[in-house]
Protein backbone atom coordinates (compact mmCIF):
# COMPACT_ATOMS: atom_id res chain seq x y z
CA UNK A 1 0.00 0.00 0.00
CA UNK A 2 2.87 2.39 0.80
CA UNK A 3 4.08 1.98 -2.81
CA UNK A 4 0.69 3.09 -4.11
CA UNK A 5 0.58 6.13 -1.83
CA UNK A 6 4.11 7.18 -2.77
CA UNK A 7 3.50 6.92 -6.52
CA UNK A 8 0.21 8.81 -6.19
CA UNK A 9 2.11 11.55 -4.34
CA UNK A 10 4.73 11.71 -7.12
CA UNK A 11 2.04 11.85 -9.83
CA UNK A 12 0.12 14.61 -8.01
CA UNK A 13 3.26 16.73 -7.51
CA UNK A 14 4.22 16.36 -11.17
CA UNK A 15 0.74 17.36 -12.32
CA UNK A 16 0.69 20.38 -9.97
CA UNK A 17 4.07 21.43 -11.33
CA UNK A 18 3.01 21.03 -14.98
CA UNK A 19 -0.62 22.16 -14.92
CA UNK A 20 -0.52 24.87 -12.23
CA UNK A 21 2.91 26.44 -11.88
CA UNK A 22 4.07 25.88 -15.47
CA UNK A 23 0.82 25.95 -17.38
CA UNK A 24 2.28 28.74 -19.52
CA UNK A 25 5.78 28.46 -20.93
CA UNK A 26 8.17 30.93 -19.34
CA UNK A 27 11.82 31.27 -18.52
CA UNK A 28 12.41 29.89 -15.03
CA UNK A 29 14.11 32.60 -13.00
CA UNK A 30 16.59 31.83 -10.25
CA UNK A 31 14.19 32.89 -7.47
CA UNK A 32 11.50 30.45 -8.63
CA UNK A 33 14.11 27.71 -9.12
CA UNK A 34 15.56 28.18 -5.64
CA UNK A 35 12.07 28.08 -4.13
CA UNK A 36 11.18 24.81 -5.89
CA UNK A 37 14.57 23.33 -5.04
CA UNK A 38 14.00 24.15 -1.38
CA UNK A 39 10.51 22.62 -1.56
CA UNK A 40 11.81 19.32 -2.96
CA UNK A 41 14.65 19.12 -0.42
CA UNK A 42 12.21 19.90 2.40
CA UNK A 43 9.81 17.18 1.22
CA UNK A 44 12.67 14.67 1.05
CA UNK A 45 13.67 15.53 4.63
CA UNK A 46 10.06 15.27 5.85
CA UNK A 47 9.77 11.90 4.12
CA UNK A 48 13.03 10.86 5.79
CA UNK A 49 11.57 11.86 9.16
CA UNK A 50 8.56 9.65 8.39
CA UNK A 51 10.85 6.69 7.66
CA UNK A 52 12.61 7.33 10.98
CA UNK A 53 9.28 7.43 12.83
CA UNK A 54 7.82 4.25 11.30
CA UNK A 55 10.89 2.11 10.51
CA UNK A 56 13.66 3.38 12.72
CA UNK A 57 17.02 5.13 12.51
CA UNK A 58 18.82 2.55 10.35
CA UNK A 59 16.44 2.81 7.39
CA UNK A 60 16.23 6.58 7.81
CA UNK A 61 20.04 6.79 7.66
CA UNK A 62 20.11 4.62 4.53
CA UNK A 63 17.50 6.81 2.84
CA UNK A 64 19.44 9.98 3.70
CA UNK A 65 22.74 8.48 2.52
CA UNK A 66 21.12 7.31 -0.72
CA UNK A 67 19.46 10.67 -1.27
CA UNK A 68 22.67 12.67 -0.70
CA UNK A 69 24.61 10.27 -2.94
CA UNK A 70 22.07 10.45 -5.78
CA UNK A 71 21.71 14.21 -5.36
CA UNK A 72 25.47 14.70 -5.64
CA UNK A 73 25.74 12.40 -8.66
CA UNK A 74 22.78 14.13 -10.32
CA UNK A 75 24.71 17.41 -10.29
CA UNK A 76 26.92 15.85 -12.95
CA UNK A 77 23.80 15.50 -15.11
CA UNK A 78 23.35 19.26 -14.95
CA UNK A 79 26.58 19.92 -16.81
CA UNK A 80 25.39 17.69 -19.66
CA UNK A 81 21.92 19.28 -19.72
CA UNK A 82 23.54 22.70 -19.92
CA UNK A 83 25.68 21.55 -22.84
CA UNK A 84 22.70 19.98 -24.64
CA UNK A 85 20.51 23.07 -24.29
CA UNK A 86 23.35 25.22 -25.56
CA UNK A 87 24.19 22.86 -28.44
CA UNK A 88 20.57 22.65 -29.65
CA UNK A 89 19.86 26.32 -28.79
CA UNK A 90 16.75 25.40 -26.80
CA UNK A 91 14.76 28.58 -25.96
CA UNK A 92 14.70 29.22 -22.20
CA UNK A 93 10.89 29.08 -22.16
CA UNK A 94 10.88 25.46 -23.38
CA UNK A 95 13.70 24.05 -21.26
CA UNK A 96 11.34 23.22 -18.40
CA UNK A 97 9.13 21.13 -20.74
CA UNK A 98 12.11 19.03 -21.83
CA UNK A 99 13.29 18.50 -18.26
CA UNK A 100 9.77 17.67 -17.03
CA UNK A 101 9.21 14.86 -19.51
CA UNK A 102 12.85 13.84 -19.20
CA UNK A 103 12.34 13.32 -15.48
CA UNK A 104 9.13 11.32 -16.03
CA UNK A 105 11.08 9.02 -18.34
CA UNK A 106 14.00 8.88 -15.88
CA UNK A 107 11.70 7.78 -13.04
CA UNK A 108 10.39 4.88 -15.13
CA UNK A 109 13.85 3.81 -16.31
CA UNK A 110 15.36 4.08 -12.83
CA UNK A 111 12.58 1.91 -11.39
CA UNK A 112 13.35 -0.74 -14.02
CA UNK A 113 17.10 -0.54 -13.35
CA UNK A 114 16.64 -0.65 -9.57
CA UNK A 115 14.44 -3.74 -9.50
CA UNK A 116 16.63 -5.47 -12.10
CA UNK A 117 19.76 -4.68 -10.09
CA UNK A 118 18.26 -5.92 -6.82
CA UNK A 119 17.00 -9.09 -8.50
CA UNK A 120 20.45 -9.76 -9.95
CA UNK A 121 22.14 -9.27 -6.57
CA UNK A 122 19.68 -11.62 -4.87
CA UNK A 123 20.02 -14.30 -7.55
CA UNK A 124 23.71 -13.88 -8.42
CA UNK A 125 25.49 -12.53 -5.36
CA UNK A 126 28.81 -12.35 -7.19
CA UNK A 127 27.45 -9.56 -9.41
CA UNK A 128 27.92 -7.18 -6.48
CA UNK A 129 31.65 -7.31 -7.25
CA UNK A 130 30.92 -6.41 -10.88
CA UNK A 131 28.87 -3.41 -9.76
CA UNK A 132 31.65 -2.38 -7.38
CA UNK A 133 34.26 -2.63 -10.13
CA UNK A 134 32.07 -0.54 -12.47
CA UNK A 135 31.88 2.21 -9.84
CA UNK A 136 35.63 2.19 -9.21
CA UNK A 137 36.44 2.38 -12.93
CA UNK A 138 33.81 5.10 -13.50
CA UNK A 139 35.15 7.10 -10.56
CA UNK A 140 38.68 6.88 -11.94
CA UNK A 141 37.47 8.04 -15.37
CA UNK A 142 35.92 11.17 -13.83
CA UNK A 143 39.41 12.42 -12.99
CA UNK A 144 40.09 12.70 -16.72
CA UNK A 145 36.61 13.77 -17.77
CA UNK A 146 36.28 16.58 -20.30
CA UNK A 147 32.81 17.97 -21.00
CA UNK A 148 33.96 18.88 -24.50
CA UNK A 149 33.97 15.14 -25.31
CA UNK A 150 30.18 15.05 -25.06
CA UNK A 151 28.93 15.33 -28.64
CA UNK A 152 25.12 15.00 -29.00
CA UNK A 153 25.47 14.31 -32.72
CA UNK A 154 27.28 11.05 -31.92
CA UNK A 155 24.29 9.75 -29.96
CA UNK A 156 23.47 6.45 -31.69
CA UNK A 157 19.76 6.59 -30.80
CA UNK A 158 19.48 10.08 -32.30
CA UNK A 159 21.25 9.01 -35.50
CA UNK A 160 18.91 6.02 -35.93
CA UNK A 161 15.84 8.16 -35.14
CA UNK A 162 16.74 10.70 -37.84
CA UNK A 163 16.85 7.93 -40.44
CA UNK A 164 13.20 7.06 -39.85
CA UNK A 165 11.63 10.37 -38.80
CA UNK A 166 11.97 13.76 -40.50
CA UNK A 167 12.74 16.68 -38.18
CA UNK A 168 11.60 20.29 -38.65
CA UNK A 169 14.28 22.91 -39.06
CA UNK A 170 13.02 25.05 -36.18
CA UNK A 171 11.12 24.82 -32.89
CA UNK A 172 7.32 24.80 -32.95
CA UNK A 173 6.50 26.03 -29.48
CA UNK A 174 6.45 23.24 -26.90
CA UNK A 175 5.26 20.65 -29.43
CA UNK A 176 7.29 17.48 -29.85
CA UNK A 177 5.55 16.51 -33.11
CA UNK A 178 3.73 18.44 -35.84
CA UNK A 179 1.89 17.40 -38.98
CA UNK A 180 2.60 19.31 -42.16
CA UNK A 181 1.19 18.52 -45.63
CA UNK A 182 -0.15 15.25 -44.26
CA UNK A 183 3.27 14.12 -42.99
CA UNK A 184 4.33 13.74 -39.36
CA UNK A 185 7.50 15.59 -38.30
CA UNK A 186 9.41 15.57 -35.05
CA UNK A 187 10.57 18.94 -33.75
CA UNK A 188 14.04 19.74 -32.44
CA UNK A 189 12.48 19.80 -28.95
CA UNK A 190 11.75 16.06 -29.21
CA UNK A 191 15.29 15.48 -30.47
CA UNK A 192 16.63 17.17 -27.33
CA UNK A 193 14.30 15.07 -25.15
CA UNK A 194 15.50 11.91 -26.89
CA UNK A 195 19.13 12.79 -26.20
CA UNK A 196 18.33 13.69 -22.57
CA UNK A 197 16.58 10.34 -22.02
CA UNK A 198 19.32 8.24 -23.59
CA UNK A 199 21.97 10.21 -21.70
CA UNK A 200 20.13 9.45 -18.46
CA UNK A 201 20.39 5.72 -19.20
CA UNK A 202 24.17 6.13 -19.17
CA UNK A 203 24.05 8.03 -15.87
CA UNK A 204 21.76 5.37 -14.38
CA UNK A 205 24.36 2.71 -15.07
CA UNK A 206 26.63 4.53 -12.62
CA UNK A 207 24.14 5.81 -10.06
CA UNK A 208 22.05 2.65 -9.55
CA UNK A 209 25.03 0.44 -8.59
CA UNK A 210 26.20 3.30 -6.34
CA UNK A 211 22.97 3.44 -4.35
CA UNK A 212 22.79 -0.37 -4.20
CA UNK A 213 26.05 -0.14 -2.26
CA UNK A 214 24.09 1.75 0.40
CA UNK A 215 20.95 -0.40 0.51
CA UNK A 216 19.16 -3.15 -1.41
CA UNK A 217 15.78 -2.35 0.13
CA UNK A 218 13.65 -1.61 -2.99
CA UNK A 219 11.54 1.06 -1.27
CA UNK A 220 14.51 2.92 0.22
CA UNK A 221 16.46 2.80 -3.05
CA UNK A 222 13.54 3.88 -5.24
CA UNK A 223 12.24 6.68 -3.01
CA UNK A 224 15.67 8.24 -2.39
CA UNK A 225 16.35 8.05 -6.14
CA UNK A 226 12.95 9.54 -6.97
CA UNK A 227 13.35 12.53 -4.65
CA UNK A 228 16.83 13.24 -6.04
CA UNK A 229 15.54 13.12 -9.63
CA UNK A 230 12.42 15.19 -8.91
CA UNK A 231 14.53 17.98 -7.46
CA UNK A 232 16.95 17.89 -10.38
CA UNK A 233 14.87 20.16 -12.63
CA UNK A 234 14.70 22.99 -10.10
CA UNK A 235 18.35 22.51 -9.22
CA UNK A 236 19.31 22.91 -12.87
CA UNK A 237 17.70 26.34 -13.15
CA UNK A 238 19.03 27.39 -9.75
CA UNK A 239 22.63 26.43 -10.49
CA UNK A 240 22.88 26.77 -14.29
CA UNK A 241 24.73 30.05 -13.95
CA UNK A 242 27.00 28.76 -11.19
CA UNK A 243 27.86 25.22 -12.27
CA UNK A 244 31.04 26.20 -14.09
CA UNK A 245 32.37 27.51 -10.78
CA UNK A 246 32.45 23.98 -9.35
CA UNK A 247 35.33 22.73 -11.50
CA UNK A 248 36.59 20.38 -8.78
CA UNK A 249 33.22 18.66 -8.48
CA UNK A 250 34.12 15.94 -11.00
CA UNK A 251 37.08 14.97 -8.81
CA UNK A 252 34.83 14.86 -5.75
CA UNK A 253 32.29 12.68 -7.56
CA UNK A 254 35.12 10.44 -8.71
CA UNK A 255 36.28 9.96 -5.11
CA UNK A 256 32.70 9.24 -4.01
CA UNK A 257 32.15 6.61 -6.73
CA UNK A 258 35.46 4.92 -5.94
CA UNK A 259 34.59 4.93 -2.22
CA UNK A 260 31.12 3.37 -2.67
CA UNK A 261 32.60 0.90 -5.18
CA UNK A 262 35.17 -0.24 -2.60
CA UNK A 263 32.40 -0.33 0.03
CA UNK A 264 30.42 -2.68 -2.20
CA UNK A 265 33.40 -4.94 -3.02
CA UNK A 266 34.53 -5.40 0.62
CA UNK A 267 31.01 -5.64 2.09
CA UNK A 268 31.33 -9.44 2.42
CA UNK A 269 34.38 -9.06 4.66
CA UNK A 270 33.98 -5.64 6.26
CA UNK A 271 30.83 -3.54 6.38
CA UNK A 272 31.32 0.21 6.46
CA UNK A 273 28.53 1.69 8.64
CA UNK A 274 25.95 3.75 6.77
CA UNK A 275 26.64 6.74 9.05
CA UNK A 276 30.33 6.62 8.07
CA UNK A 277 29.44 6.35 4.37
CA UNK A 278 27.09 9.33 4.66
CA UNK A 279 29.77 11.38 6.44
CA UNK A 280 32.38 10.55 3.78
CA UNK A 281 30.03 11.42 0.89
CA UNK A 282 29.00 14.72 2.51
CA UNK A 283 32.58 15.65 3.41
CA UNK A 284 33.99 14.92 -0.07
CA UNK A 285 31.16 16.80 -1.76
CA UNK A 286 31.56 19.82 0.54
CA UNK A 287 35.35 19.81 0.13
CA UNK A 288 35.18 19.73 -3.69
CA UNK A 289 32.72 22.65 -3.73
CA UNK A 290 34.71 24.65 -1.18
CA UNK A 291 37.95 24.05 -3.06
CA UNK A 292 36.27 25.23 -6.29
CA UNK A 293 35.28 28.48 -4.57
CA UNK A 294 38.67 29.04 -2.90
CA UNK A 295 40.62 28.19 -6.05
CA UNK A 296 38.57 29.49 -8.98
CA UNK A 297 39.34 28.21 -12.45
CA UNK A 298 41.64 30.45 -14.45
CA UNK A 299 40.00 32.05 -17.47
CA UNK A 300 41.68 31.22 -20.74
Amino acid sequence: MIWIYFNIFIAVMLMVDLLVFHRKEHEVKIREALLWSAVWIAMALVFNAGIYHYWGAEKAMKFLAGYVLEKSLSVDNLFVFLLLFSFFRVPAAYQHTVLFWGIVGALLMRALFIFTGIALIERFHWIIYVFGAILIVTGAKLFAKDDKDVDPEKNIVLRIFRRFMPVTSDYRGKSFFVRENGRLYATPLFVVLLVVETTDVIFAMDSIPAILAISVDPFIVYTSNAFAILGLRALFFALSGLMKMFHYLNYGLGVILIFVGIKMVIAEFFKIPVAVALAVIAAVLAASILLSVLRPQKQT
